[in-house]
This record gives C-alpha cells, sequence and structure tokens, in this order.
C-alpha cells in the first residue's frame, strides 16, 4: 500500500515538508507497514524556491535588498549552475510575511527589492529566471520592480516620480531601460487579470490594506493605458495578470517575461506523475482551502491529476470554507482547526492538530484505499 503526500504549506505555522512528515507520521500509526512517498509542492507561492532547488540540485545565493516598506534585509534566490538559471520568490523581498510587523500600508508598499533581486542574476549572468510571485505585500502592478531595473516614470515636467502607488497618478510617461533581460518565466499561482471584480486590487488587495479598490483601481488602469501607448504592450486581460498585486502583469509588462502554472512547473521537476501514478491514495492539502483555492492553487492541482489518474485524493486543510465545488474536487475533505479553537492558538498547535485530523479520519481513508 502506496500513499503520496503532496501538501503545500500551513501558512504562517507549518512548512509543505512539514506537514507531508506530520501526515506521514500519523499514517504509520493508523496503517503499519505504509510506504509514504513525500512530495511537497508549491504553486508560485513561498516555498517555491525551495522545491526547485530541492529538484534541480541548485545552490543558494544571498542578496542585499529591499523589503515592500523599502527596509535594507537580505534576501536569497536559487542558482542551478549547470544551466545558469536564477530561481527566486518575490515574496523573499516584497513578502507579507517581511512587514507583518507595520502597519498594512499598500499605498506606498513597494516591489523595488524584488527588482533589485532581478537585477543581481541578471548581473550575475542568469541565462534565464523563474520567478515565484505569491505570498506579495504590494499591489503596485510592478512599478517599484520596474524601476530597480532602469525604466523611469516621468511626470509633466520630466522630473521622475516615485515609484509607489501614493504617486502613480503623477506619471505621464515612460522611459523604456535599455538593460537587456534574459527570458523570465513567471510562476504564478492564480488567473486573475489585473483589472475589475477579478482583478489585483478588488480579489486580493483587501489582505494587504487595500480599503479603496477604486483608488487603486484608477491607479493601475492609468498606468496600464501609459504601458501600452509608450512600451507598445497590453497584457493586463491575461490570466495570472492581477496575481501579487499586479506583479504578474508588470513583469509581463517591462520584462518581456511569459507567466505559466506554478503548479504545473514544481510537478514538472517533481516528477509528480510519475509518482502518483504508483500511488494507491493521494493526499494533499494547505492551510486554508477558499475561493482563491479553485483559481488555480496547488491542492486543486494535485486533485485534478489525481482525477485524471483515477486515483483518489484526500485534502487535510486547516480551515476549509463551505463550497460545493471546492468539496466536489476531493473525495475527502477534513478541516483540522476545531471551530471553538482561537485562530493563534490552532497556528501555534498545527502539527498536533494535524496528526489528530489526519488519525481520527481513518475510517474514510481506509474507505478511499479500498480496504474498508
Amino acid at each position: 500500500m502506496r500513499i503520496l503526500i503532496a501538501s503545500d504549506k500551513y501558512k504562517g505555522s507549518l512548512t509543505a515538508t512539514q506537514v507531508a512528515q506530520t501526515i506521514q507520521r500519523a499514517l504509520n500509526e493508523c496503517f503499519p507497514g505504509v510506504e509514504c512517498d513525500l512530495c511537497p509542492i508549491a504553486d508560485g507561492g513561498e516555498g517555491t524556491t525551495e522545491a526547485m532547488v530541492t529538484a534541480l540540485g541548485g545552490e543558494w545565493i544571498s542578496v542585499d535588498t529591499v523589503d515592500a516598506q523599502n527596509r535594507a534585509r537580505q534576501a536569497r534566490y536559487g542558482w542551478i549552475s549547470r544551466q545558469n538559471e536564477a530561481v527566486m520568490e518575490m515574496s523573499a523581498a516584497s513578502g507579507l510575511a517581511l512587514v507583518h510587523d507595520l502597519p498594512l500600508a499598500p499605498e506606498t508598499a513597494s516591489t523595488y527589492g524584488t527588482g533589485l533581486m532581478l537585477l543581481h542574476v541578471v548581473k550575475r549572468g542568469a541565462l534565464s529566471v523563474v520567478i515565484g510571485i505569491g505570498g506579495s505585500a504590494t499591489n503596485d502592478g510592478g512599478l517599484g520592480m520596474a524601476a530597480a531595473l532602469g525604466h523611469r516614470f516621468l511626470d509633466a515636467g520630466g522630473n521622475e516620480v516615485e515609484p509607489v502607488m501614493h504617486e502613480a497618478h503623477r506619471i505621464i510617461r515612460i522611459a523604456k531601460a535599455e538593460a537587456t533581460l534574459p527570458p523570465i518565466l513567471v510562476a504564478c499561482d492564480v488567473d486573475n487579470p489585473l483589472l475589475g471584480q477579478r482583478g489585483a486590487s478588488a480579489v486580493y488587495g483587501p489582505q494587504k490594506g487595500v480599503r479603496d479598490v477604486a483608488w487603486f483601481e484608477e491607479r493601475l488602469t492609468r498606468l496600464a493605458d501609459i504601458v501600452a501607448r509608450d512600451l507598445g504592450t497590453d497584457p493586463r486581460a491575461i490570466p495570472g495578470a492581477g496575481a501579487a498585486g499586479g506583479l504578474g502583469w508588470g513583469l509581463m509588462a517591462f520584462c518581456g517575461a511569459r507567466l505559466t502554472s506554478g503548479f504545473d512547473l514544481v510537478a514538472e521537476h517533481t516528477g509528480l506523475a510519475a509518482r502518483m501514478r504508483q500511488a494507491d491514495l493521494v493526499i494533499t492539502g494547505e492551510g486554508r482551502l477558499d475561493a482563491q483555492t479553485l483559481c488555480g492553487k496547488g491542492p486543486v492541482g494535485v486533485a485534478q491529476m489525481a482525477r485524471r489518474l483515477g486515483r483518489p485524493v484526500a485534502a487535510f486543510a486547516g480551515m476549509i470554507e463551505e463550497s460545493a465545488a471546492l468539496r466536489a474536487c476531493f473525495d475527502l475533505a477534513v478541516t483540522v482547526k476545531p471551530p471553538e479553537m482561537p485562530l493563534p492558538k490552532a497556528i501555534a498547535r498545527a502539527e498536533e492538530l494535524l496528526e489528530a485530523a489526519v488519525m481520527r479520519s481513518v475510517s474514510e481513508l481506509r474507505t478511499l484505499l479500498g480496504l474498508a
């Protein structure tokens, strides 16, 4: 009996690897002799670089940069020397977790630090770049990133405008950067466009502190219009353009990047499909399964692959939003957090609660394994 554990992280509590190891411990207790295949996944957010560097045998490179509120910090990215490829995450510089000690301020939050990371890999001689863009603290459309790479944003008098959303309404013209960039592949975990009801500001803005969605919509629309006129490109409607506060759009518009499914990219490099074919049951999950999960996140990607390959799939998640469409993705969906327990306490006890959730689901797992 072989069980594939392909879970994402529980944000704020357990890494994807820790989740898989915890589930394995519970399964070993419930099913003596079971063979567990641990395949931690990611979908473009935090953990993508680690999954890719591990799969490809890369090394870690440190770089001086700044966080989303312009405070100096060190970040790291992966380097695959055999192909001179850099693998990075925007969250290493511009992530929400890095500014949790400050009040949320999306009007000044910037992707400038992500641009500094990209500049570093260009100077290192990268022939290609993979960048995961989940977990952002920003809603600037990649404005800061573009400025770090040499694009200049000018006002009516030809003066440079500070590349933050608070000043974006003053931009009249864009002077294109002269630097040549290597091909950039963006690992993206959602399919939202830049603007509109499913856009960056409306869907993901609130978690970064956006209160006035229309205010950000007006600035991002204006920026997209100027880019279309001055740079001759208009990717605002491409699925994924709204990821990471519009950084998906910014990487396409300012860097000529191409977007791909973060889950598909990691799945390919970890040999997920081949490993799934050898499994009798697949277990996945993440910290919270909700409507956003349906937009292209890892657990649904795992479930869809399992269905294609005819394998039963169970999900264990910290919390699960009540949604028929979401639950229909899985043969079994188990909530780990007790409803009466405060979230901070559940996060602190995530490992214990996850192990208990697996053990109390033995009967359902036996049914999925055909043992009942």
